[in-house]
């Protein structure tokens, strides 16, 4: 299978708290997947603000001690862009209605995988703990970057603001099916 993501090169330099904070800014597929993580949070409102996006960052760090113990988990690249996909199309569709914790699971199954592939490229001389942090702390940075996005957009009427968000949710499930086929 070809690679899917561009954000997994390997553990060969990354280390501390400052690479683990880089990993998830420095590839397409994890900044998609965690701005949509925020829109959609912005479009269910209330307290899912807050929580979809705190219970993508718990099970991402689930996931990245599982990476970094060195237990496998399988489809891990097919899961992270498959989340692109998925949260791409659940900002595109509207799915404002969500219960809280149907979202929350959602967003938490993709977080395992995002999560394990931070983990797993971990390199040995490395400290868990800033390394997690950085990941952790830059996932959520994404998230709130989203939080803002879907809130803004939410602010340009009722008209305009759906449309809007529908098409950006679109684009983003569009990247992820090229980054799927190979295409991106």
């Amino acid at each position: 299978m070809p690679a899917l993501a561009f954000a997994h090169t390997g553990a060969g330099d990354a280390h501390g708290f400052s690479h683990g904070f880089m990993h998830p800014i420095g590839g397409v597929d994890h900044v998609l997947a965690m701005v949509a993580v925020g829109i959609f949070a912005a479009q269910l409102g209330g307290r899912a603000i807050w929580a979809v996006p705190a219970s993508f960052v718990a099970l991402m760090a689930v996931g990245g001690f599982l990476g970094i113990a060195g237990v496998g988990l399988p489809f891990v690249e097919l899961g992270i862009v498959g989340s692109i996909v998925v949260l791409g199309l659940v900002v595109a569709l509207g799915w404002k209605n969500a219960p809280l914790g149907a979202a929350m699971a959602l967003v938490g199954f993709f977080a395992v995988f995002h999560g394990h592939a931070h983990g797993t490229e971990m390199p040995a001389d490395a400290s868990g703990l800033a390394y997690a942090a950085g990941f952790m702390l830059a996932t959520a940075a994404l998230h709130i970057a989203g939080v803002g996005i879907g809130l803004a957009l939410g602010k340009l009427g009722e008209t305009r603001a759906p449309r809007l968000t529908q098409a950006l949710g679109a684009v983003v499930a569009v990247t992820g099916l090229g980054l799927l086929s190979g295409v991106i």
